[in-house]
């Protein structure tokens, strides 16, 4: 292999902050990803780009601004995907000489002119919208709509067919076969494998649920679906062993956002919020601007260049993913119109965050959004402000915006012009 580091981001569908052993969980445990962890850094105050699913992931594939790059919200059936003209990970890596891989979902556009082939992926397996049920592989988000219940599941854009096949173990499968590919090319490679654990519909292997039949049912089908991700992470990392390819490649995970409490997710017509996923405390969850909706467990790991065990208290988020396997590769972000910035000198060198404001939008129009600053974060929902101290108080519990009229003055100018350049 070129000495060139290889890449893989993984990441995961509606976690909360303390869904992981590593990070806090001590109902089950996820060893694979506190080996990450240990081989590695845990990044405690890692931000993804939005509340919701394609807006997140289009964060962390374009290193910008959701909202700046056309993806404000989720990507509809219908609805056009994340532009082709836009630069990507992988579109950048293949001038760099990558192969370029992609396991999992996409949920950025399923039709010819947004699917991955067209976003800089060699080769890529996995489904297009934003879940399938996880045997037979099957779209129904809107049963009610039957033009809307279609199989979903390609490679390279040709439909497959796996029937009654856990679609996690074939995600898996699909990604070692990729790296076996990647070694014996003989060249670097990016792989993206994204999970759709623990997104609705809650299926998970029976074996699975039975380890967990001690908890709440709630929390039985959440910890059973993140130990089966855990395994198929473990399998992958051990191919990377095998190969000898561990200790150059540069691992990252995230999750697109935080848990969900929708209650479909009961999966069998209950009608209350879903508590399965564990924030940590923090206040909100998927959908919201709220901590809780978008604070992430992120670990990274590169052991031929970041020591292991750390712990990284400085403020990253997903945007930054892009600009920082770049420069590590060797490329240049100044190329590319990023808003995201390279962190491996926070992660491995110790250095503070590069970060001043940050933002956020939710909604197609971003009429619900935020700016942090600091250790302070205001929140705009239409006409309402919160204001929260986030070095005192995390969850975010206590509005202090008129207790600080000049400070909340200052943000929110510095929010609305922000919205201003980006819409």
């Amino acid at each position: 292999m070129s000495d060139k580091p290889n890449f893989i981001v993984f990441m995961s569908d509606d976690q909360g902050h303390r869904d992981l052993s590593c990070m806090g969980a001590t109902d089950f445990q996820t060893p694979n990803f506190d080996r990450i962890a240990s081989r590695g850094a845990k990044l405690t105050r890692w931000y993804s780009n939005a509340p919701i699913c394609s807006a997140g992931r289009c964060g962390i594939l374009t290193g910008r601004y959701p909202i700046a790059a056309g993806i404000p919200g989720n990507v509809g059936v219908t609805a056009d995907g994340l532009s082709p003209d836009l630069p990507t990970i992988p579109k950048a890596l293949k001038k760099l000489g990558y192969q370029t891989f992609m396991s999992g979902k996409w949920h950025l556009g399923n039709r010819e002119p947004f699917l991955p082939h067209n976003h800089g992926f060699d080769h890529w397996f996995g489904f297009t919208n934003g879940c399938i049920d996880y045997y037979s592989h099957i779209f129904y988000w809107a049963l009610s709509s039957k033009n809307q219940a279609r199989h979903d599941l390609w490679e390279d854009g040709r439909e497959v067919y796996r029937n009654g096949t856990y679609f996690v173990d074939l995600m898996r499968d699909k990604a070692i076969e990729y790296i076996q590919k990647a070694k014996n090319d003989g060249r670097p490679f990016f792989m993206y494998i994204p999970f759709n654990t623990p997104h609705y519909p809650l299926h998970a292997p029976e074996e699975y649920m039975e380890r967990f039949a001690h908890l709440p049912r709630s929390r039985q089908l959440m910890t059973a679906m993140l130990t089966v991700m855990d395994d198929a992470i473990g399998k992958i990392l051990d191919e990377l062993e095998r190969l000898d390819l561990f200790d150059n490649t540069c691992i990252f995970f995230q999750p697109d956002h935080g848990p969900s409490r929708e209650p479909r997710n009961w999966t069998d017509g209950t009608d209350l919020p879903y508590p399965g996923g564990d924030t940590g405390g923090l206040r909100g969850h998927k959908g919201t601007l709220w901590e809780g909706g978008i604070r992430v467990p992120t670990l990274m790991s590169w052991p031929a260049r970041v020591q292991g065990g750390k712990t990284i208290d400085e403020i990253g988020i997903g945007m930054d993913i892009f600009p920082t396997i770049l420069t590590a590769a060797g490329g240049d972000p100044e190329q590319y119109n990023l808003d995201g910035t390279d962190i491996l000198p926070m992660i491995a060198d110790n250095a503070p965050s590069p970060h001043g404001d940050l933002f956020w939008t939710q909604g197609p129009k971003g009429n619900t959004r935020v700016i942090q600053s600091d250790r302070y974060k205001l929140l705009l929902d239409q006409n309402e402000i919160h204001l929260a101290n986030l070095n005192t108080d995390p969850n975010e519990t206590t509005n202090i915006a008129g207790d600080e009229p000049d400070l909340t003055n200052d943000l929110l100018t510095r929010l609305n012009e922000w919205h201003a350049s980006v819409t």
